[in-house]
């Protein structure tokens, strides 16, 4: 992680402008060929190339342009301040260190073709397997270098030396990559209280047992999805995390993606705040869909990490929001959310908006303040009453070089105080339910969709005309525990909706009615009060259209709160 090198981050920034001044992402004038086994590509003259046979220490990095020939080293040396990704090409062997990473959106090439027409890209990656020189090639991007990446791919060629793999062979292993995964033994990190460490890329089985063996660590951070992720993870399978967690490591699962918008890295996410909600949703829905592949199960923390930025109201409002979308989403298809920044930026601004209810509050904190001490200290931070309940990771020491084992690695050091479980803890649970949440919103066809209002909670929302009868639009939760509750719905406001839209909330003691003038306060989080529900899962707030008001009812969202 990044954060703390803020002035290296300043320097990044200044080179980025100075880069962005020239066409570097357009079609190049200078070219060079790169080959491997009989498999050619033209990239453009500037990028290095790095053959990992012959430098075994070598970081597979993408914070600049690079092709990397062969399979990454058991120990690479990664220097500090590695800031987001550029573009670059990994070219192996198809064997059976590669076989694990051949999934169903890898792309097989047809007999005699060193191409495929468009392949598709996950997370910022292009995978491509090329049968008749038995290559795997991984191309990492980001939004502005993906036409760039696929240019290069696209000029592939086949040459004398390919070594063809039997496309039984390849499909073979594609197939036996996409099983379901093993996975963890229990929610991660788990229950721990002790040192860890985060690298930039996951280790090498090797490296893991020589430190678990020696290291005073046992807990690991480790990049599972994002596309500003700086450095390759050839090692990170699902046969790894089923590895290290029965070998007795705790991981710490990070997702490195969207940025502060006042900040220099990206991808950034929008200054709006509805529109940063959303994508910090979209976010969720693929660390989810990667930490399934990864074999990381349900109620696991995921942490989102939002280096250092200059903070302001606008950028405050627009983090904070995409870390309630973040946070809603995954609460929604079973994980817990975490959120990494320093101490002066995102872990400040976070703790300031404790109980700001226009925000969903992130359930873990993962702050960097590099004081030196291995404890969950904040400081002026945050208070020491936030995130109490073993919530917290300190990033206590960063750009140390560490050798343990006789293994070496480039680390950050941390200090873990924490609990998960297939839920949050009681006294903190909170969920949020959006009218587009899968599985858990339902209403008839007499509801239509709108996005008409920028004050809406998501992509969209849902409305109708009153009427004498009943039709309830319901939103569906699953209560740890009976218990009280404070309920509270979010909807956008105008002055054709209703002036009394009933919300039904189902209590342990039969249906509750409170009505809400939804021509005020909207785009925010409006309480409705603290209710008795029932522990389980089944349809706890509903929105009725039996009303005398007049307008359009509104459903949009609710979030469920224990007090």
């Amino acid at each position: 992680m990044t954060t703390r090198r803020i002035m290296a981050t300043l320097v990044a920034a200044a080179v980025g402008l100075a880069v962005a001044a020239t066409p570097t992402w357009a079609a190049p004038t200078d070219e060079r060929t790169v080959s491997y086994r009989g498999y050619h590509l033209s990239v453009p003259a500037d990028w290095q190339v790095v053959d990992l046979a012959t430098d075994p220490h070598a970081c597979v990095r993408f914070d600049r342009p690079a092709v990397y020939l062969g399979h990454p080293g058991n120990e690479p040396w990664c220097p500090s301040g590695l800031v987001g990704r550029t573009a670059g090409l990994i070219v192996e062997p198809i064997d059976s260190v590669t076989a694990e990473r051949l999934t169903a959106d890898t792309a097989v090439t047809a007999s005699g073709r060193a191409t495929v027409g468009s392949p598709a890209s996950r997370d910022g990656s292009i995978q491509v397997a090329v049968r008749d020189a038995g290559v795997l090639v991984t191309a990492l991007h980001t939004p502005d270098t993906e036409p760039t990446v696929r240019r290069i791919l696209a000029s592939a060629r086949l040459g004398p030396g390919a070594r063809p793999v039997p496309v039984d062979d390849v499909r073979a292993e594609a197939r036996s990559a996409t099983v379901t995964p093993s996975a963890a033994p229990g929610p991660q990190p788990g229950t721990y209280t002790g040192k860890g460490f985060d690298t930039c890329t996951a280790p090498a089985q090797s490296t893991m047992d020589a430190w678990r063996n020696s290291s005073p660590y046992r807990a690991v951070g480790i990049y599972i999805s994002g596309s500003s992720r700086s450095c390759a993870q050839a090692n990170l399978t699902a046969s790894w995390v089923t590895n290290q967690t029965s070998n007795g490591w705790h991981l710490i699962p990070i997702e490195l993606d969207r940025q502060a918008p006042c900040g220099t890295r990206t991808p950034k996410m929008s200054y709006d705040p509805a529109t940063a909600r959303s994508e910090g949703a979209a976010r969720a829905s693929s660390a989810v869909s990667a930490a399934r592949t990864l074999g990381i199960p349900g109620g696991s923390v995921i942490y989102n990490d939002i280096e250092h930025y200059p903070s302001s109201e606008s950028c405050k409002a627009a983090v904070l929001s995409y870390l309630s979308g973040w946070t809603e989403r995954l609460h929604a298809l079973g994980y817990l959310s975490g959120m990494y920044s320093s101490g002066s930026s995102g872990v400040r601004d976070l703790c300031s908006a404790y109980h700001d209810s226009r925000y969903a509050r992130v359930d873990h904190l993962f702050f960097a303040w590099w004081n030196g001490v291995a404890d969950t200290d904040a400081g002026d931070y945050c208070a020491d009453a936030y995130y109490a309940n073993r919530q917290r990771i300190h990033q206590y020491t960063g750009d140390s070089h560490e050798t343990w084992g006789g293994v070496r690695i480039y680390i950050d050091r941390d200090y873990l105080d924490v609990s998960t479980g297939t839920t949050p803890p009681p006294d903190g649970f909170s969920t949020t339910v959006d009218n587009t949440t899968t599985g858990r919103f339902t209403a008839s066809a007499n509801w239509g969709t709108s996005t008409y209002s920028a004050q809406r909670h998501g992509t969209d929302y849902r409305f109708a005309t009153p009427t004498p009868a009943s039709d309830t639009a319901w939103y569906r939760a699953d209560v740890p525990e009976t218990g009280s509750y404070e309920i509270s719905v979010w909807y956008p406001a105008d002055p054709g909706y209703n002036d009394a839209t009933p919300y039904i909330v189902a209590t342990t003691g039969g249906n509750q009615t409170v009505r809400v003038n939804q021509r005020l306060n909207g785009g925010r989080w409006v309480s409705l009060g603290v209710f008795t529900l029932g522990a389980g899962d089944g349809n706890k707030v509903g929105v009725s259209r039996w009303t005398s008001g007049v307008g359009y009812v509104v459903a949009d969202a609710v979030r469920i709160t224990r007090v």
